[in-house]
């Protein structure tokens, strides 16, 4: 059985594995392990200490396949991610994100990094969350919501919802706080729980569907 070992920025993106990922890995002989970044127990660190993680891992199982899932939206200059500053410059973002996975790859010892696959979730995880309008329509009632139209429109102007934009006020965790009575960006219990609920009930062959790179990384994990 292949083992993959995916370390999750925080709570949100683990109990999304747990939830959601586990299953779909079931039905294909995979099992899966999923850590939070080992130096803060959930959140983004400097590329060293999370580089030293992927390479702990990598030793310690010789057969296992090592991954992250990290949102781009959290790293900043200071942390010196590899090839970070030609990803922040790039107009097409999914080009930056490319490089800049391509760098974290090519960082690790060369006998390690064939079964070292880096994803950087384009801007930030909770994008994934506006893959069907109807998860919102089904679990809430009229009255839980702030916002509707603004869960619309978002939605009908991102066909691919990893574009949802990293501004302060627009990053897809500050749009479901203006949506939702009560999602709050800034509390990671809320943030873990609908996660959890949305993300079930999207399913994941719709978001496969819906976000191409997020689909690629599953890909990649699968055949390799």
């Amino acid at each position: 059985m292949k083992r993959i070992i995916i370390i999750c920025e925080g709570q949100t993106e683990q109990q999304f594995c747990n939830d959601v990922l586990q299953s779909y890995f079931n039905l294909k002989n995979i099992f899966l392990q999923n850590p939070t970044i080992s130096k803060t127990g959930g959140g983004i660190v400097n590329w060293e200490a999370l580089k030293h993680q992927v390479v702990t891992h990598l030793k310690q199982d010789s057969t296992s396949i090592v991954t992250t899932l990290i949102d781009f939206y959290g790293i900043h200059a200071n942390h010196k991610y590899p090839n970070w500053q030609v990803a922040k410059l790039q107009q097409d973002k999914s080009v930056g994100m490319d490089l800049m996975e391509e760098g974290m790859q090519l960082d690790i010892p060369e006998d390690l990094r064939k079964r070292f696959v880096p994803y950087v979730q384009l801007h930030e995880f909770e994008a994934i969350l506006f893959s069907d309008i109807n998860v919102y329509d089904n679990n809430f009632e009229p009255d839980e919501f702030l916002d509707y139209k603004y869960l619309v429109d978002t939605i009908n102007d991102n066909a691919n919802p990893e574009m949802i934009n990293d501004g302060v006020e627009t990053a897809p965790s500050k749009r479901l706080s203006k949506i939702l009575k009560g999602y709050y960006s800034d509390n990671e219990n809320m943030k873990v729980f609908y996660g959890s609920l949305l993300s079930h009930d999207i399913g994941i062959l719709q978001i496969k569907n819906k976000c191409p790179r997020f689909n690629e990384w599953l890909s990649k994990l699968e055949n390799i």
